[in-house]
Parts: structure tokens; sequence; C-alpha cells
């Protein structure tokens, strides 16, 4: 993160040295792999995100390293330094570094020989500006030295920040050898732009959109799920809405204004983004929207739960709903998917983040925990009922009764209901056993 002293610098759009708060670079492990590469005679610097959200001061989690070290180079010399070298994509120059449990893709500089759409042919190289103009995105072409001094070829830093997610080279060729970049694009500026997105990215982006076709769904859902989390997912969304982009993915019809105020909800509540749920405000209607959107997004099963349970109709949530209602709702949803529920019908009823009808009815998980039903089937086979189906019915009658009864009934009160149900059914079973022995004389 850029310090007090590096105003002067920030302020001309020269690029800071990261600094000792950057504990991701400056920790022991870190610093091993680069001096393992150094040993070699190679240099090597920090690349991308570590060093985009450093400048930032966000977290770091993954670090990749660059270097103009061969592979074979980067193997012989982590496990001279007593490192663990594991060959994870030769072919590409990566390889993984795992120093005391942590692990670092080092790749070798490279630059295409030849491109392939997604994939390319090709050749190491010693050359920084080479290996930066194939990148995707100026941000995310900054590299970083092992004391903290930035290299910058392409003008990265100034573009982060300003908050523009900017195309290295030839935006449209820079889709073309990916078409996720379209996607990525949006994530970007959602993540880390400010104000509009760049025009000339955002224009290739309309003009390559028929690429987006040939994408695995995979690929796409995992993207999508990823826009879905940015700081500044709204104005992405609406930004692919506006040009169409958003609906030619989703294959869905769109509620960008149900999206706007979920968000607005979770930031005024301090709450997480939760990317389901996101999701299921923008494009879950019906429950049979969260089927179609799992399978176009590939989504887990237990995702595509998640968003059928959104769009269930029952129970209807409401912000003045009465309190013995809100714990029935409470009681047969469960926690996560009641607060779900709550957020997402307070987004679609219009209702402002500081509404405190809904913050009450949000909160009543907190207030009340739902109890356990009190009643099992080995229960009702001990009051003398037959094992099968017919259990199962009356265990669903006695809990009914007893949410009805907002949980007040005990469980020797539920018992005894049991216990003359059962009777009452033996009884029955006994008058048509008569019956039908009359008819049969």
């Amino acid at each position: 993160m850029a310090t007090a002293r590096d105003s002067e610098k920030a302020a001309s759009g020269a690029p800071p040295r990261i600094g000792p708060e950057a504990e991701w670079l400056h920790r022991r492990e870190t610093q091993a792999v680069f001096a393992a590469l150094r040993m070699g005679g190679f240099e090597a610097r920090a690349v991308g995100g570590a060093v985009r959200n450093a400048l930032l001061g966000r977290p770091v989690t993954d670090v990749d390293i660059a270097t103009t070290a061969t592979p074979d180079a980067v193997m012989a010399l982590a496990e001279q330094a007593g490192l663990k070298a594991v060959p994870t994509g030769l072919d590409h120059g990566t390889v993984t570094v795992v120093a005391d449990h942590t692990a670092y893709e080092v790749t070798t500089l490279r630059r295409d020989v030849e491109t392939f759409g997604r994939h390319a042919r090709v050749a190491f190289t010693t050359d920084w500006v080479a290996d930066a103009e194939r990148r995707d995105f100026t941000m995310n072409a900054l590299y970083c030295d092992a004391d903290g001094t930035l290299f910058d070829p392409l003008g990265g830093y100034g573009d982060l920040m300003a908050g523009r997610v900017r195309f290295i080279g030839d935006a449209a060729m820079r889709i073309r050898e990916d078409y996720l970049r379209i996607l990525r694009f949006f994530r970007l500026h959602g993540e880390y732009g400010r104000g509009a997105p760049d025009a000339e990215g955002l224009a290739a982006c309309v003009r390559e959109r028929a690429g987006l076709a040939g994408l695995s769904r995979e690929r796409v859902g995992a993207e999508i799920k990823r826009l879905m989390l940015a700081r500044g997912a709204d104005g992405a969304v609406r930004a692919m809405f506006e040009h169409g982009l958003l609906v030619l993915v989703l294959a869905s019809a769109v509620r960008v204004s149900v999206f706007a105020r979920l968000t607005a909800i979770e930031a005024a509540l301090a709450r997480p983004p939760d990317a389901m749920l996101r999701l299921g405000a923008l494009a879950v209607h019906v429950r049979e929207d969260g089927g179609r959107l799992a399978r176009r997004l590939r989504l887990s099963r237990r995702e595509r739960g998640r968003l059928e349970m959104l769009g269930e109709a029952r129970p209807r949530l409401g912000a003045h709903m009465p309190e013995q209602a809100a714990r029935a709702a409470l009681y047969h949803l469960g926690r996560e998917s009641f607060e779900a529920r709550v957020l997402l019908a307070w987004a679609r009823s219009g209702a402002g983040a500081q509404d405190t009808a809904w913050r009450s009815l949000l909160g009543l998980p907190a207030r009340w925990q739902a109890p356990a039903f009190p009643v099992t089937g080995g229960d009702l086979v001990a009051l003398g009922a037959s094992p099968g189906p017919a259990i199962g019915e009356v265990m669903r009658r006695l809990e009914a009764e007893w949410v009805a009864g907002d949980f007040a009934e005990s469980r020797e009160g539920l018992l005894a209901r049991a216990r003359a149900s059962i009777e009452a059914a033996r009884e029955q079973d006994g008058e048509n056993g008569a019956r039908a022995g009359g008819e049969l004389k």
C-alpha cells in the first residue's frame, strides 16, 4: 500500500514502493522464494493481483511470481534451497514452489509466438515488457521486486489509481484470445472501477459479445459468481444490462433494480455479499428459474437448491406480518434460508435500507430460536402405532397443529393427542374389518 512518503510520486502517476505493511511480501516464506531464484542469478518479481491489491491496501491471498529463470532452473533452485517444487504447468512455464506450507506459482517470463483463441504457443523470454504485453489488463501487469520496488511498464498504476480497467493493447484482440475477458472486464470494473467503464474496452466487449457463446458453462458460472461478490457489483451489472450482455449471458429476464436494492440493504446492514442471494435477486422469479439458471451456469447441487428456495412462493414474507406467522416461517425455513428470503422480499418490496419493520423481521432469529419438534416416530411406535406411512401422516398433523399453536403445546400434550389419534385409527380399522366380514357372509 502506498505510504505518505509516496504521496508526491502518486500525485505524479509514478508508482510508489510497496512498504513494510505488505506482510505477504516481507514474510519469511515469500522472501525465501525470491532468495532461491536470486541464488541462480535470476530476476524475480511478484505480479498481478497481489501487487494490485497491496497498492490499494486490500487483502492479499495468492502470490504469483514471474521470473527470468526457466522452469527447470526454478525446480532445481527451489530444491537446492530446501523448498518443495511441484511441476504444475511446465508447458506454460509454471512451477508451484511451497515454502513452509505456503504455495507460490512461479512462472517464467513468456511472449506469445502464436495464439489460438484461449490457447497460445509461447516462448520463454527475459523481456519483462514482452511478458507484460501478453497479459489482459494494465492493472494486472504491475510487478514488484522483493524489496517493494514497483515495475510498471504499461501504465497500470495510473489506471489502478484512477479506477480504470483498461485492456492491454488492442482490446478486441485481447478479447479474441479468451472471450471470458468480456466478463472479467465487468467483474474487475465492479471490484476496482470508478465511474463509467473504459469506453474503448466497453465498445470492444459489445462488438465481440458473440464469442461468449463458445465459453464453457463452468467458466462462465465461476466468473459470474465472482462478479456477484464484487464491491461495486451494482454498477457492473447495470452496465452489462444496458449494453445487452447480461440477458445474453444469463438467458433470463433480469431485475437490476431489485439487485441494486439488495446490495444497498447488505451495505447498510454491513452484511457480507452472498453470491447466490444476489443472483437470485437478479434473475430468479419462480422456483423453475433457479433450476434453469443453475444448469446454465453449471452450479453445484447446493447452489441450485438455494436458487430454487429463493423462487418459492411460500411462505410469503412481509415486513408487517404477524410475529407468530414469522416464527412459523423461521421454523420451516431455518435461519439461513429465512434471512435470505427476508432480504430478497425486502429488496423486491421497494422499501429503503433503513426500514425498521423489515429490520425487525430480519432480526427475528437473533431474538427467538426455533425449538425442535419434541415427538419422534419412535414415540408413536411406543404408543402402539404400526410402523409405516400412517406414522408419517400422524407426525405431520401433530407438527402442523403444534406450529399453528405457536409451539406452545408440551411434549406430554402432543403425546396425548397422538395416543388419541392412534386409538381412534385402531377403532376405525376394527369397524372396517367387522363391516368387511359381514359383507363376506
